[in-house]
């Protein structure tokens, strides 16, 4: 099986991939750069969404041209990693908390269109994504697992916030998330979670907490969440390096309900 892995600000290589070829991938979407390799005995597909030099901010990402090259070089799920600031102030930075549900009600890609596959009339494949929890939870486990095993501070269970970049947030618009049962925010992977659930790819997020969010803990200087950023790489790589081997059962999240012409 082949494992997608998309990480964000502070991994633009994955560490210890072993005889990594990358290249540039087409697709109806746009042209991706992925790296293929290996990790132990796991086929591994990285994308950094952002691209060396961090060439893409947030509102640059193609998640759709994303997506379809990871689906179309052949994974069989997908473990999302994002850096990001935690809007519930029980949970300390360096915190990696595994996901179970999402906040993203705008449902927009970056450029504003809806994040969904299904945007033309009468096209086989397209439904509805139906589902409780946005998450596969044999994923959601491994991944648990593999982070108490290692010493990493996990919460196993968290809401993750999508919010559009690339500023950072007021203090008023954390204070409404933390009323809607925000856990911690970051800017890039709503649409991931979508687009994995309307194509029936198993899938579980994964974010490292750098810092507080605005109005949630006192303010530090933006060297310390840097260094947090720098930090994450090694934990988040130890992370899924123990994840791997225990994928097993790739159930994906709900289900869709497909009209075909």
């Amino acid at each position: 099986m082949r494992v997608g892995l998309i990480t964000g600000s502070g991994t633009e290589t994955w560490p210890g991939l072993g005889g990594p070829v990358t290249r540039t991938v087409s697709t109806r979407y746009g042209q991706v750069v992925l790296t293929e390799g290996k990790t132990g005995e796991a086929e591994v597909l990285h994308l950094a969404r952002h691209e060396p030099g961090h060439r893409r901010l947030s509102n640059h990402v193609n998640h759709r041209a994303n997506l379809a090259a990871l689906l179309e070089a052949g994974a069989g799920c997908l473990i999302s990693l994002t850096v990001c600031g935690a809007v519930d102030a029980r949970v300390q930075p360096g915190t990696v908390v595994v996901f179970d549900d999402l906040y993203f009600p705008g449902n927009r890609l970056p450029d504003g269109r809806l994040c969904t596959w299904h945007d033309t009339p009468g096209a086989a494949g397209r439904g509805h994504w139906i589902f409780g929890q946005p998450f596969s939870e044999p994923l959601r486990a491994a991944l648990i697992e593999a982070g108490q095993a290692t010493g990493t501070l996990v919460l196993t269970a968290g809401c993750y916030g999508h919010v559009d970049g690339p500023r950072f947030n007021s203090r008023a618009e954390i204070a409404a998330l933390a009323r809607c049962g925000v856990t911690a925010v970051s800017q890039t992977a709503g649409p991931e979670v979508v687009l994995a659930g309307e194509a029936g790819l198993p899938m579980a997020l994964a974010g490292f907490v750098t810092d507080y969010a605005n109005g949630v803990g006192e303010p530090e200087p933006v060297e310390t969440l840097l260094a947090r950023v720098r930090q994450s790489t090694a934990i988040l790589a130890a992370l899924v390096e123990r994840t791997l081997p225990m994928i097993g059962d790739l159930s994906p999240a709900g289900v869709v309900h497909r009209f075909e012409p």
